[in-house]
């Protein structure tokens, strides 16, 4: 009988979601290496390029990869013959590292999760509680894998209750176009097969915890029918053109998963969910010696990409609407100057502001100014803020049209796709849509020399914040003509892989 401590899994999950938070596995840095070489869309490699850096920038610095350090998971697997000792439930005992972890003055990470999900959604401050799945297996051991997930990604995910004679290479083909790049791509693709629809989509997320060996299929050739159906899929889904952050391109899978389990005859539950590029993971073993050691991280994976973002230098702070409704999509800018945040708590509030006839807060006016769709983790030393990557814009389609109307915003900065509605309102506005790259919250946060809260404090890092940013890389999506990159770079780079087969791995 192994006797295990409480006290041992709450260090253990505490130590293990910081590590995650700024070491990326060293797979998926070889993957994404990999991708960057190959690419030939010249948007996709500078965003793959903007990740790569970041993560090197944030292993060094031991910062947050992204600034949504995410919703904790946990995989726990109890061997028979092990004993838990302690005062704590396992449920508390780590609940006790997430909190411990997501305080840690030395680098602390974004408190994400609220409670209740629907009503006052308050946040609960230390991202507890954590979602823990247990199952118990022979031996003496607790194996426990821990992840942190984004909201971009995990909002991603789908479930379909399939025939069993459908196809589901189709189903996954016509399925990811419409989950857009808000889970910004290339990532992994976790499916879950079978079983009932519950299990499905806990084996699509347990599925992205393997490690990648994609590059290992593509060379030697599939050695079983599960590796010659993620191969298949692998080659369908890089044939789309989605490309880096959907701008079109060779990679927007570096990898895809798959676990199965028996079902109803007359059932083919399939779930998809995708792991973004802020890719977060670990597996330890706890055998009753104390605490988990995490491997050690060899800073020689990571590619010296040492080309930085460029683009055509822009002033917030002189811009004129001539000047804005003159840029075109797929144009890189360096933007300087002072900006506004603000995200979906935020942007609930000003519309219900604006509809009872009442006046935005003080300091707040978006008159010819740009508003930037994010919610940075807390700075630390000398930071003027922690790492501030953008969030999904797709989330604020239902307020843009208001804002743009009654506010005279000039623009908005975030990442991803806007819907149709809200591309027309632009278009009709004269405004325009930029994206930063998802993953590189680190290096886009270099670019905020300063950074002030000005409007709803108690939404934490939902709150509306001035940045003062220099040289802060973005791209236009949508331009004051309506047109959308991730339209046409999709579009172009499908025709190109159709006309033009090319090795896609």
């Amino acid at each position: 009988m192994t006797r295990i401590t409480t006290d041992d899994i709450t260090v253990s999950i505490a130590d293990a979601l910081q590590y995650i938070s700024y070491y990326h596995p060293p797979d998926f840095i070889e993957a994404m290496a990999r991708a960057y070489e190959h690419e030939a869309s010249e948007s996709a490699k500078n965003a793959i390029g903007q990740i790569l850096i970041n993560s090197r920038m944030a292993a060094q610095g031991r910062r947050p990869v992204c600034q949504d350090t995410g919703v904790v998971v946990a995989f726990v697997k109890i061997g028979q013959s092990v004993l838990i000792e302690g005062k704590l439930t396992l449920q508390q005992a780590i609940d006790e590292g997430v909190r411990r972890a997501y305080t840690d003055p030395e680098n602390p990470l974004r408190a994400s999760v609220v409670s209740p999900p629907i009503g006052a959604r308050k946040n609960t401050g230390d991202n507890t509680p954590a979602i823990v799945h247990t199952e118990i297996v022979a031996g003496d051991k607790i194996e426990i894998t821990v992840a942190a997930k984004g909201g971009g990604s995990e909002n991603k995910a789908r479930l379909a209750m399939l025939n069993p004679s459908d196809d589901l290479v189709q189903w996954v083909t016509q399925t990811l176009p419409g989950m857009g790049a808000g889970w910004c791509p290339p990532g992994i693709l976790g499916l879950g097969i079978g079983g009932t629809p519950e299990k499905a989509m806990l084996l699509a997320k347990e599925s992205l915890m393997a490690p990648i060996d994609m590059d290992r299929i593509v060379a030697d050739g599939p050695k079983t029918p599960i590796e010659e159906l993620r191969r298949e899929i692998f080659d369908a889904v890089n044939r789309l053109g989605i490309g880096a952050q959907g701008l079109g391109g060779l990679t927007t899978v570096l990898d895809v998963k798959i676990m199965s389990h028996a079902t109803h005859a007359a059932s083919l539950p399939v779930a998809m969910i995708p792991n973004c590029a802020a890719t977060r993971h670990v597996h330890f073993t706890l055998d009753g010696t104390g605490p988990a050691e995490l491997p050690q991280v060899d800073l020689s994976v990571w590619p010296q990409i040492t080309e930085q973002a460029g683009g055509r230098r822009i002033n917030l702070d002189t811009l004129t609407p001539e000047e804005y409704r003159s840029w075109r999509i797929g144009e890189n800018l360096l933007l300087s100057g002072r900006l506004l945040t603000g995200r979906d708590a935020a942007h609930k509030r000003l519309v219900d502001l604006i509809q009872a006839g009442e006046a935005l807060p003080e300091g707040v006016d978006f008159s010819g100014r740009f508003i930037y769709y994010v919610g940075p983790v807390d700075p630390v030393g000398a930071e003027a803020v922690g790492p501030a990557g953008p969030t999904t814009a797709t989330r604020m389609d239902k307020f843009t049209d208001t804002l743009l109307e009654q506010t005279g915003l000039a623009g908005m900065i975030g990442k991803a796709e806007r819907g149709p509605a809200t591309i027309e309102s632009i278009r009709r506005h004269g405004s325009v849509y930029l994206i930063a790259v998802g993953g590189a919250a680190y290096l886009l946060s270099r670019a905020i020399r300063s950074a002030r809260v000005i409007a709803f404090e108690d939404l934490g890092m939902e709150a509306i914040y001035e940045f003062e940013v220099e040289d802060m890389p973005v791209t236009v999506a949508v331009d004051s003509t309506g047109a959308s990159v991730h339209q046409e770079g999709p579009r172009t780079w499908r025709e190109k892989i159709a006309a033009f087969p090319v090795p896609i791995a």
